[in-house]
């Protein structure tokens, strides 16, 4: 971890630096241009938030009042959960909506919330490579919404992005407001610190300094190479203890904090795309990984707490435990007992039921959630993953799994093209056992069947379905 932070190649596949560390302590970057271009970063950051909120920088009837947040994986699961957390529907300066998916039904959702102010909407696109399809989907999406609305999308859009990416270059060609770099060192599951989350939560009127000074701080803390006074590396024993050092048991996150919901899906992201890994670091076959799941307590004693402690003996639970309640005096709702009262016993009780069944759990313990807490809480878990992957020789910063994925989904829209293609050339109607065949493609009849029936369904232009007896003696043609 020293070796890394003083930026030795620790991601041998793409023969990268990881620089998350510095994106908090720049005097750590191993170069001062890298040094300089974070503190360049973060200061036109806040600068452009104060330039939108004071309307320096507007839309074309007045204020920013709301902003669209385009992305995938890291770059929306960082930004969202730092929104869900610090975010405060009296103070917050604009109010934030998500494409994190390439849904269409989930896009008309957030427009449909959007409809009548799209004048008065911020975009802003993330993609590091600049070329993934589920952000480029939305960003269309987007922008064809907004032509509709007789809206320039340029002039209401922000990327965040590598250099000369394909969004870099769209972006700058079409003249949007403004790009902020992202850097091949910093991966998107560990990219919450940099612009890719600063951005947006400055936007929405959130401390980004506060959560720097926390994952700062937590850093100092992490260093240690002592253990018994540093809290990540607890935390990676732990979890190397409980699964036998091969990820035998599951981690179900239950944070005793609403404001904490979304934080086990943003530790589910940053730890199993980190630690599942097929290969170690030497190539052998390992199958290394963590798996992790949760939601929020004390909702999950009302839906998977009965399996925690009568049921398989798979996991070992992780605790968060906020001391304070809320910010002013709270209701008695029972004798000499208010809410949050309610909400300490159930955390207490349900971690002594786990207990006395010979469940194993961990309990971390914070004063309020609060930018600075927020900030220590996501530099230990990235501390705790770094330490981790060294304790199971796995490289923590690649993810070929995820790019495996994508290239299979290429694979089908290409298969989809030859359909349409070859039904078109052959103006005949086929079923799908003549479609594999003409395809040379007998492998992929199952595709082929799924990708037919989609289009059917879904009204592809002049794609039509003959229905017969059976699904699979149907047959399509193009019109």
């Amino acid at each position: 971890m020293e070796e890394l932070e003083k930026g030795a190649v620790a991601n041998p596949d793409e023969n990268r630096m990881v620089g998350h560390y510095w994106l908090r302590n720049p005097e750590l970057a191993p170069t001062p241009e890298i040094r300089n271009e974070i503190i360049d970063t973060l200061r036109k950051t806040l600068t452009f938030a104060d330039n939108i909120h004071s309307g320096k920088i507007s839309g074309p009837n007045g204020h920013f009042k709301k902003l669209l947040i385009i992305g995938i994986g890291g770059s929306a699961l960082g930004p969202q959960f730092l929104s869900s957390a610090l975010g405060d529907p009296l103070t917050d300066k604009m109010e934030v909506f998500f494409f994190d998916n390439t849904d269409p039904d989930g896009m008309d959702k957030v427009l449909a919330a959007l409809h009548g102010e799209l004048d008065k909407t911020l975009c802003l696109v993330i993609s590091k490579s600049g070329g993934t399809k589920e952000t480029r989907n939305g960003m269309l999406e987007a922008r064809n919404a907004f032509s509709l609305a007789g809206l320039d999308f340029a002039k209401q859009s922000v990327a965040i992005t590598g250099q000369n990416s394909e969004l870099d270059l769209y972006a700058m060609s079409q003249g949007w407001i403004v790009r902020f770099p992202m850097w091949d060192w910093v991966g998107g599951r560990t990219s919450v610190l940099s612009a890719v989350g600063l951005l947006p939560a400055a936007l929405q009127g959130i401390n980004v300094n506060l959560i720097l000074n926390g994952a700062k701080c937590c850093d100092i803390v992490t260093r240690s190479n002592n253990v018994n006074d540093n809290p990540s590396a607890m935390l990676a024993l732990m979890w190397f203890y409980s699964g036998a050092g091969h990820g035998s048991r599951a981690m179900v996150v239950l944070p005793y904090k609403d404001r904490l919901e979304l934080f086990s899906k943003y530790l589910q992201q940053l730890i199993m795309e980190s630690l599942g890994k097929e290969k170690d670091l030497d190539g052998r076959l390992v199958n290394q990984g963590l798996s992790v799941f949760g939601n929020k307590g004390s909702t999950d004693q009302h839906a998977y707490i009965q399996q925690l402690r009568e049921g398989l003996n798979n996991f070992f639970a992780l605790f968060i435990q906020i001391e304070k309640d809320r910010k002013n005096d709270s209701l008695e709702v029972e004798d000499s007992a208010n809410s949050g009262d309610f909400l300490n016993g159930f955390f207490l009780g349900t971690r002594q039921a786990l207990f006395e069944n010979n469940r194993e759990s961990i309990t971390l313990i914070l004063k309020e959630v609060s930018p600075f807490s927020v900030g220590v809480l996501i530099a230990l878990f990235e501390r705790a993953v770094g330490f981790y992957a060294t304790l199971i020789n796995v490289n923590a910063y690649h993810q070929p799994g995820v790019e495996a994925g994508k290239k299979a989904a290429e694979s089908i829209l290409h298969l989809q093209r030859a359909i349409l293609s070859h039904l078109k050339s052959t103006k005949l109607a086929l079923t799908v056992d003549e479609l594999a065949r003409d395809l040379n493609a007998p492998d992929d009849i199952e595709h082929i069947f799924k990708i037919c029936e989609h289009l059917a369904i879904n009204r592809h232009p002049a794609f039509c379905r003959e229905p017969e007896n059976s699904p699979f003696e149907a047959r399509y043609l193009l019109g």
